[in-house]
Formats: C-alpha cells, structure tokens, sequence
C-alpha cells in the first residue's frame, strides 16, 4: 500500500506521525509557536518532501490512496497562528489552485485508489469547492464545518 499526504500541514489529523505507508508533502517545512488559551501550543511542519501540490514530483498511477487536505483560508495574516497551522491560498486565484491541486492527485492515484478529500467551510463553501474541482464525491459527510469526502479514479467532469 502505497498512500501519499500530498498537503500534511503538522499531520493533525494521523495518529501516526511517522506511518511507514506514507509519504508526507507540503509546500513549507516550519515551526511555529502560538498561544491558545493559558496553553502555548506548538506547530510543527516536517514533510518528507517539499512540493508544490499542483506539481507532484511522482509518476502516474502511482499511489493506492491520496489524502488531499488543502488549505481552505484565503483571509489569514502572514503571522497569524491559522496560517502557520493551516497554510493560505491565493485570495484571487483558489479556484484554480484547488482545481490544479486535485488533478495532480487524481494523476498519481491508481485506477483503483482512492482520494481522501478534507475541507473546511470556514470561508469558501463545499458547493463552490466542488464546482472549482468539477467533480462530487461518491460518499462522504455532510454536516459540521469540516468535511471529509471520497473521490474515485475516472469518474467524469459535472456540471454541479
């Protein structure tokens, strides 16, 4: 089983930071230090490689399952705690960034894997995400503010 995290951020989300299937990736490698509360938390952002998620360095076909966590701020300070936890997209051009983003991790999924998409709706909704990407997902929850969808390989472009 090969998996690829192609935007891991700090891997919140892995119970295993380190899980030998994987291979971590994002655009940044930093840490950071905020306060939460009476609590100072620490960010740490350590990929295995540092890529831009439109541009994968991978062949085709190449891993079983993509999980796709991009990030869903476009109204971050440069130094603010959500953007050194989270990341930022282009405020003009995320429609693009994200569309690009998903093509590349459809193109390095096997025909047969699977795309583990997670999103956010603090600022851009799920209806406009998908638009951007062309595509809905076959399963995945529908409420709260952050959602986890899945995606299969060869499945066309929509209308939605």
């Amino acid at each position: 089983m090969k998996i690829l995290d192609a935007c891991c951020g700090s891997k919140m989300f892995w119970y295993d930071k380190h899980e030998p299937h994987t291979t971590y990736m994002d655009n940044r490698s930093e840490v950071g230090q905020f306060k939460d509360r009476d609590y100072i938390r620490n960010v740490v952002v350590d990929p295995d490689i540092i890529g831009d998620f439109r541009k994968l360095p991978f062949e085709d076909n190449e891993f079983d399952l993509v999980i796709f966590d991009p990030p869903h701020l476009i109204n971050a300070g440069d130094n603010s705690w959500l953007k050194i936890k989270y990341g930022r997209l282009p405020k003009n051009d995320w429609p693009s960034y994200i569309s690009d983003g998903f093509a590349e991790c459809m193109r390095v999924l096997k025909p047969t894997g699977t795309l583990l998409f997670k999103w956010s709706s603090d600022q851009i909704s799920f209806s406009d995400v998908f638009k951007a990407i062309g595509q809905k997902p076959i399963l995945g929850d529908r409420r709260g503010r952050t959602r986890w969808s899945v995606f299969i390989k060869g499945k066309e472009k929509c209308e939605l």
